[in-house]
């Protein structure tokens, strides 16, 4: 047998399975294309229900309103009268820490406070219209305290990451709400709150501080006196021994009276003579109040009856300035119905548009397999 006869064997012998033939791994877009287009009604119908959905989430969605205000710290109008009222406790030597600085942070540490949020919130009509029974013991109540007291913001503008901020300091405060009017309406009336809380805890503070200084004055006055008394006392005694030795020593009249050089006795002076020292020891025993000749003593006194007098009364002051005063908001938080529409839209085009080219390659497989 011929090599050729033998390498026509060997071809015959090969698999009888058929080979297949090699696929296209190419997209053929205008197929895609075509494809899309003769199912159009369908995709339409789809995108156009995502459409509506997306109205009726739109409108279904809680609606939520921000009012806004911007508060910096307070100037000379907002705290003339508290100033005017501190002039005379100034005089008075009473110390007051009363910085607009100080009434400025003492208000945004309040405003921050959940204790005071939610003891605002207990009286406020906003929280007793959401819950049936208006209880302090009701736990729907303590509930919607709490919820609603997390709609408060309070956020410092000043940015340390800008080369350039504002020449002053200032916060903004926010309440959100479902609707814009209790938005604003329950923010202003936070803000008087606070402010009204301040104002009681600075009145407060300075009657608590002129009492303090009032009772240091008493006090303190109380031991000049038995100081005066004692020192009193011992005049009295010194002065009945100068006028005994004054008598022993036959001195009746001043010595310096009759030109004579007489050195005076250290502890028991004897130069005013017997008749002066009676004449002083009489004044001395006469004096029924020791700060009568006591300065000192009469001056501290009418300072401690000014304190006494001091009536603080209503001061009104507001610890801020308002840069803006809270907004009735225009303009709902989150995205717009419109924007809601489009993106619902959207999805309908491309869950539409994925299904039909899934069920044309579905098709297209089959219908190779079948070949």
């Amino acid at each position: 047998m011929s090599s050729i006869e033998m390498k026509a064997n060997r071809l015959e012998n090969v698999s009888p399975y058929p080979l297949v033939a090699p696929r296209h791994e190419e997209i053929d877009l205008l197929d895609l294309l075509s494809t899309l287009f003769a199912a159009k009604k369908q995709i339409a119908i789809i995108t156009l229900l995502f459409a509506l959905c997306g109205l009726a989430a739109s409108f279904l969605l809680p609606q939520k309103w921000t009012s806004q205000a911007i508060v910096t710290p307070p100037e000379t109008e907002e705290v003339s009268e508290l100033h005017r009222a501190m002039v005379n406790l100034t005089v008075l030597g009473v110390e007051t820490n009363l910085s607009s600085v100080n009434l400025y942070n003492s208000f945004l540490k309040k405003f921050d406070s959940q204790q005071l949020r939610a003891q605002f919130l207990s009286q406020s009509p906003y929280v007793q219209a959401l819950v049936k029974n208006g209880d302090v013991d009701n736990p729907e109540l303590y509930k919607a305290i709490v919820r609603v007291s997390q709609n408060f913001t309070a956020m410092d503008n000043s940015d340390p990451k800008k080369t350039t901020n504002m020449p002053y300091t200032s916060w903004t405060l926010g309440f959100t709400a479902p609707d814009a009017d209790d938005a604003q309406q329950v923010l202003q009336n936070y803000i008087q709150f606070i402010a009204e809380q301040v104002n009681k805890d600075v009145i407060a503070d300075v009657k608590n501080a002129v009492e303090l200084k009032i009772a240091y004055e008493k006090d303190r006055l109380a031991l000049d006196r038995v100081n005066l008394e004692n020192q009193h006392n011992v005049n009295v005694e010194r002065l009945g021994y100068s006028l005994q030795v004054a008598n022993a020593a036959g001195l009746k009249n001043p010595v310096y009276s009759n030109s004579q050089a007489v050195k005076d006795d250290p502890d028991y002076s004897i130069s005013l003579g017997a008749n002066g020292l009676a004449e002083k020891l009489k004044i001395e025993q006469s004096i029924k109040d020791v700060a009568q000749l006591n300065v000192s003593i009469q001056n501290r006194e009418h300072v401690l009856s000014a304190l006494q007098a001091i009536n603080l009364g209503s001061v009104d002051f507001t610890p801020f300035k308002y840069q803006m005063q809270p907004s009735l908001p225009v303009k709902k938080d989150g995205a717009s119905k419109s924007l809601i529409i489009v993106l619902a839209a959207l999805v309908g085009l491309i869950v539409a548009a994925g299904s039909v080219l899934v069920r044309g390659a579905m098709s297209s497989r089959m219908r190779i397999e079948e070949i």
